[in-house]
C-alpha cells in the first residue's frame, strides 16, 4: 500500500461555483501536484476524492480517512453505485459527492480531473524520456572520449565519421543547457540533427556528429547564439574523425581558455588569417583531392592521427593498434604519396590537405608534395603567399620569429630547438609564450603550428637562422656571441 498523503488545508466551501470556476480551480491545482488536484476536487465536490493505483494502493486522498473506501470502490465499482468512479491508465479516480452537490458538477469534476491527470502523466513520461536521452548523450560522449567510436556509432545508429566539439562554461551554464535542449532539439535518432548535448562537470559539452564535409557546421549557429545570450565562454574544435574526439575535446578546451564572455572561439584562433579563409574553397578542395587520392580510408585515418597527435606512439593509442603497425602504415603512405613524412613542411602541407572544408572529389591525377615552396602555388601565388605570411607573423620581432621557426622545424620539441638556438629550455619556453601572446594563438594546437610553420618558411630569409639570432649578452644565451 502506498502511504497516503494529505493535501493542503481545505478552503471554505463555496456557496455557488460556475463551470468555468470549477475548471479554472482544478487546472491551477494540477499545476502544483496530483495531491493538490485531488484536494481541490474534494472541496468542489463537497465530499471526498481518492486517487488509487492499480495495485490497490492510495496515491493521494482528501481527507485521509477516505482512502480505504476509495481503494475498495476502485476494486469493486458495482458495489459502490453512490460513488463516481473513473478508470484511467495507471490509476482510478473515486469521488464521493456531498449531499447537495449536483450531478452535473460531479461529472464535470471527474472528467476534468481525469484529463488533467492524463496530461500530468504525459508530462512526466516526456520528462523521463528527456532525462533518459540526456543520460544516453552523456554515455555516448564518454564512449567517444575513451576511444570507442565503433561502439558509440552502434549505440547511436549513425554513419557519422567526424565530430566537432564545443565546450562552454560560465555562471549561467545550467540555463544554457536547458535552452540548448529547447532550441536545438538534440536527438540521437537518425532523422534528427546529430548533436550530443551534455552537462560534463562544470561545463556544457556539445558534440556535432557529421561526415567529412556534410553538416559540419550545423551546430555552430545554435551554440553561438546561446553563448552570446547567456554570456558564456566557449571554444570549438576543428572537425576531427570520431576516433580523435579526445583530441577535439582538448582543442575546444584550449580555445575556451582564450575566449571572452559571449564569444565562441575557434581552436585555431587564426580568424581571417587562417588558410581556410585565405585560400578559395574550391581551389583547396581540388588540391586536397589531388594530394590525398592515392590513400585508402584506413591510410587517411592513420595519417591524420599521426599529424594531429605528433608521434607514432600517440597515434597508435588513438587508432588502438600497435606502434609498429602505425609505423608500417606510415611507410606505405610515404611511398604512395611519394613524400618525405619526416619533413615538417610536408607534414604541415598534409595537415592542410586533410582539413579541406568539403569532401574531396575523385580525381585521376595526383600532386607530389615538396618543401619548396612551403605553400604550394596551386593554392596561392608566391606574392599572395608572402602577403598572407607577413600579415600573420607581423607581431613578432626577429628574435622571436627565428626562435619560433626553429621550434616549428623541430615539430614543437623544445629541447632540440633550444640546443640549436643556444638558449636554455626555460628561456625558449618563455619566448614561445611571448609568441603565443603576441599572435593570440594557442601553440599547443597542431593546426596552429602547421599554419605558422608554412608562414614562417614562406617569409624566411638567409638571415632567419639560429646563427643569425641577435645576441644580447648576459645569461640569455648559451655559447659565445658570434
Amino acid at each position: 500500500m502506498t502511504t497516503s498523503r494529505a493535501g493542503p488545508p481545505m478552503p471554505a466551501r463555496p456557496v455557488k461555483v460556475t463551470r468555468y470556476q470549477v475548471v479554472r480551480r482544478l487546472t491551477r491545482a494540477a499545476a502544483h501536484s496530483d495531491a493538490q488536484l485531488i484536494a481541490e476536487a474534494a472541496v468542489l465536490a463537497e465530499g471526498s476524492a481518492v486517487l488509487a493505483d492499480l495495485t490497490g494502493g492510495v496515491v493521494c486522498s482528501t481527507p485521509d480517512t477516505a482512502g480505504p473506501e476509495g481503494v475498495r470502490a476502485a476494486a469493486h465499482p458495482r458495489l459502490h453505485p453512490h460513488l463516481t468512479i473513473r478508470k484511467m491508465t495507471g490509476g482510478v479516480l473515486v469521488i464521493r459527492p456531498g449531499p447537495a452537490s449536483p450531478v452535473s458538477r460531479i461529472d464535470l469534476i471527474a472528467r476534468t480531473c481525469v484529463d488533467l491527470l492524463r496530461m500530468r502523466a504525459r508530462v512526466r513520461r516526456a520528462e523521463d524520456t528527456r532525462h533518459a536521452e540526456q543520460r544516453l548523450h552523456t554515455a555516448v560522449l564518454h564512449l567517444l572520449l575513451s576511444g570507442q567510436p565503433r561502439l558509440a556509432t552502434d549505440v547511436l545508429g549513425t554513419a557519422a565519421t567526424h565530430a566537432t566539439v564545443f565546450r562552454l562554461a560560465g555562471p549561467q551554464m545550467h540555463a544554457a543547457y536547458q535552452t540548448h535542449w529547447r532550441a536545438a532539439q538534440p536527438s540521437v535518432t537518425s532523422k534528427a540533427p546529430r548533436m550530443l548535448v551534455c552537462m560534463e562537470g562544470t561545463e556544457v559539452a556539445v558534440v556535432a556528429l557529421h561526415g567529412l564535409g556534410h553538416d559540419r557546421h550545423v551546430a555552430r549557429p545554435y551554440v553561438a547564439r546561446i553563448v552570446e545570450r547567456h554570456q558564456l565562454v566557449g571554444g570549438v574544435s576543428d572537425p576531427l574523425p570520431l576516433d580523435m574526439v579526445a583530441t577535439a575535446w582538448a582543442e575546444a578546451g584550449n580555445a575556451r581558455h582564450g575566449a571572452t564572455p559571449g564569444c565562441l572561439a575557434s581552436a585555431t584562433f587564426l580568424g581571417s588569417h587562417g588558410l581556410l579563409r585565405a585560400v578559395p574553397a574550391d581551389r583547396l578542395t581540388r588540391w586536397s583531392a589531388a594530394v590525398l587520392t592515392p590513400l585508402t580510408r584506413e591510410q587517411h585515418r592513420t595519417l591524420e592521427a599521426y599529424l594531429r597527435s605528433g608521434s607514432a606512439q600517440a597515434a597508435a593509442a588513438v587508432l588502438d593498434v600497435s606502434e609498429g603497425t602505425v609505423r608500417a602504415r606510415l611507410r606505405w603512405i610515404g611511398t604512395a604519396l611519394a613524400a618525405d613524412l619526416d619533413n615538417p613542411t610536408v607534414q604541415a602541407q598534409l595537415l592542410l590537405a586533410l582539413r579541406a572544408p568539403v569532401p574531396s572529389p575523385q580525381v585521376s591525377t595526383s600532386v607530389r608534395l615538396v618543401p619548396d615552396p612551403p605553400l604550394p602555388t596551386d593554392l596561392l601565388g608566391r606574392d599572395d603567399a608572402h602577403h598572407w605570411a607577413t600579415a600573420l607573423l607581423r607581431p613578432l620581432d626577429k628574435p622571436l620569429r627565428i626562435a619560433l621557426r626553429c621550434w616549428l622545424q623541430h615539430r614543437g620539441r623544445t629541447a632540440p630547438a633550444a640546443s640549436e638556438l643556444g638558449l636554455s629550455r626555460s628561456t625558449l619556453t618563455d619566448w614561445l609564450s611571448k609568441c603565443g601572446r603576441a599572435l593570440s594563438l594557442d601553440l599547443s594546437s597542431a593546426t596552429v603550428r602547421a599554419e605558422l610553420h608554412l608562414a614562417a618558411e614562406t617569409i624566411a630569409t638567409p638571415e632567419d637562422t639560429p646563427a643569425r639570432l641577435p645576441r644580447r649578452g648576459g645569461r640569455t644565451y648559451r655559447g659565445q656571441q658570434p
